[in-house]
Formats: C-alpha cells, sequence, structure tokens
C-alpha cells in the first residue's frame, strides 16, 4: 500500500511487483465464473470475452486466460494487464454512491494525498492557470458531464463502474488556482488506492493532453 509522502509513484511499486501480481491476479479470476466477473465490473461478456473501457481505451479479456489485449488482437503491456485485471478481481457490483471524495479520504489514502495532488492537481493548475474555458474544453473533449463543484468541475468514466471528477477552482491576481482529482465514493469497491492514484494520473495526463483542443459551437 501507499506508505508515505516522499516515496515513488504507484507505477514504479507496481512495475516492481508485477510478475507475481499477474501471476495470482489470473489464478484469483479463475475461480470465478465470468458471468459472475461481467455482473460486477459492468464488463460485457461475449462468448469468451470480457468487453470493457478503461481509461477511454476499449479492451478485452479472455476468461480463458485472462489475457488483456486491445482490439486487432494486441497484448497490453504488464503494467496495464495488472490494472484491469485488478479492477475485475475486486469489483463487487456496489451501486454508485453519487458522493465524492478526495484521496485523502480513501482507505490507505491520507499518507499519500499530498504526494497524489502534486502529481494531479497541481499539474491541471500550472497547465491553466487563470484559464478556466481552457481546462473546461479539455474535459469536454474527453467526453466529461459537468458536475456542480468548483468554478468547473467534470465527471469522467475511466472504467465501467468507476468515476473520477476534475474539478477547478479559478483563482485571481492575488488568490491562485486549485485543482483536484475526486472519487465516487463507491471507488474502493473497484479498485485498491495504489490502481485510484495510477487511474488519477493518467486521467490527468490524457486531460493535459487535450490543451488547445477546439470545441464546434454547441459541442
Amino acid at each position: 500500500m501507499l506508505s508515505d509522502r516522499s516515496g515513488p509513484r504507484p507505477e514504479e511499486k507496481w512495475i516492481d511487483q508485477l510478475a507475481p501480481k499477474l501471476a495470482d491476479l489470473r489464478a484469483a479470476l479463475r475461480r470465478l465464473p465470468p458471468y459472475l466477473i461481467a455482473e460486477r465490473s459492468g464488463a460485457v461478456l461475449k462468448d469468451h470475452l470480457l468487453l470493457l473501457t478503461m481509461l477511454l481505451r476499449p479492451y478485452t479479456v479472455d476468461t480463458r486466460t485472462y489475457l488483456v489485449r486491445q482490439p486487432g488482437g494486441l497484448e497490453v503491456n504488464s503494467f496495464f494487464q495488472a490494472l484491469l485485471l485488478t479492477y475485475l478481481q475486486t469489483a463487487d457490483g456496489t451501486p454508485a454512491a453519487g458522493r465524492w471524495m478526495s484521496f485523502r479520504e480513501l482507505p490507505d489514502g491520507g499518507f499519500y494525498h499530498q504526494a497524489f495532488q502534486g502529481y494531479t492537481g497541481d499539474r491541471l493548475v500550472k497547465k491553466w492557470q487563470l484559464d478556466l474555458e481552457g481546462f473546461e474544453m479539455a474535459c469536454r473533449s474527453l467526453g466529461g458531464s459537468p458536475v456542480d463543484l468548483g468554478s468547473a468541475g467534470f465527471s469522467l468514466e475511466v472504467l465501467p463502474h468507476v468515476k473520477l471528477a476534475a474539478v477547478y477552482w479559478l483563482g485571481d491576481e492575488d488568490l491562485p488556482s486549485r485543482a483536484t482529482i475526486l472519487f465516487d465514493a463507491s471507488a474502493p469497491h473497484y479498485m485498491v488506492v495504489d490502481g485510484l492514484a495510477i487511474l488519477g494520473s493518467h486521467l490527468v495526463g490524457k486531460i493535459l493532453g487535450r490543451s488547445g483542443v477546439n470545441l464546434k459551437p454547441g459541442t
């Protein structure tokens, strides 16, 4: 688990643990009927394949081997294999809570909150500063749904049952802007805290990657 403010990002910890983690995850998933995994996770079961989207990209999971592939059959790297299989193994079907919580409020998230904020919300502020419209356009271009938080907030689905919110508080000449990534309170029922930190980090990367996007009127 994440345990301090100055240690490595969770990605780095996972890379060191991937080989045994993947073997354990596949063994655990083989003990469950595929229909139950689909029911709990929100994946679509088609023949022997689970179909789902993670971080806005589609993936397939072969329930005979629990190998994760992109459309076209390309096997994904071990890092994303572990992330998606962890979701499938953790998911318990809990309904969305409809309540947002900070990383600090997640189980075992309090000690690592400052580091998480550094590579998520702080990166958003560094990019957009007082440009609230730029932040809004980037989130909308990813299919974000507005939420009534901050000066602007958007909910984005990173897994079928995991929603994160990117929220921005616009500052002024005297008060700096702030931004944060929030989680639906049901998130711990679908992903361990390390994985939620990774999802938040990668979501911010996708939002930043949409910097400068131009939307057509009405979109």
